[in-house]
């Protein structure tokens, strides 16, 4: 297994490169992608809580714990890309790797269980939604899955949403309570952002 060329880009792990799947069924998040989401919610990161849906590597909850977040809940239904994550939580200190929670399973069952744990808590999460591109065999139907779960996410739970994904495809301007604020495009991914 190599190390790739995934790294954090910010906070206290700076620099620390991420162990990849060299099966790569996981697409790495766009450095350049990355880098604009967390820049523009730097401020908000201190002590937040990150769901990272269809984790793989596990790079977008990893650079938030980097960053101070106080937990992140990595949710991956490949037990391979599972074992990859596991690594580069391990490769964390242990004050971090604590924070760090491995959800084994399907993403649009597992989220329920987070949120549950949220409700008990009285807390909310920042959600970031990195599905296969629908371009993928078997995932046709992925961005309306996506949207599906979005409208039933208990408000009370949500800080935002964020959905990496195809940058030719639209989200609509709403998801039940949500509310699209800003879309990003970087070559053939983007990133929609929902409040």
């Amino acid at each position: 297994m190599e190390k790739g060329n995934i790294r954090i880009i910010g906070g206290k792990y700076r620099g620390k490169k991420l162990y990849m799947n060299e099966k790569s069924t996981t697409r790495s998040t766009k450095q350049i992608l990355k880098e604009s989401i967390f820049n523009s919610l730097q401020s908000e990161i201190p002590d937040s809580i990150w769901v990272e849906m269809f984790s793989g590597v596990g790079s977008i909850g990893l650079e938030a714990i980097s960053r101070g977040a106080k937990k992140a809940y990595f949710i991956e239904k490949d037990p391979e890309a599972a074992k990859v994550l596991k690594r580069n939580i391990d490769s964390l200190k242990e004050e971090d790797r604590k924070k760090c929670e491995i959800i084994l399973g399907d993403a649009f069952d597992r989220v329920w269980d987070v949120i549950d744990e949220l409700k008990r808590n009285k807390q909310k999460a920042f959600f970031y939604f990195d599905p296969p591109f629908a371009i993928r065999e078997g995932y046709e139907d992925i961005y309306k899955k996506v949207e599906d779960t979005i409208k039933i996410m208990p408000k009370m739970n949500v800080e935002k949403i964020l959905i990496e994904h195809q940058s030719d495809y639209e989200f609509p301007e709403r998801l039940g309570k949500y509310v699209k604020t800003k879309t990003k495009k970087f070559g053939k991914s983007a990133v929609t952002f929902y409040e």
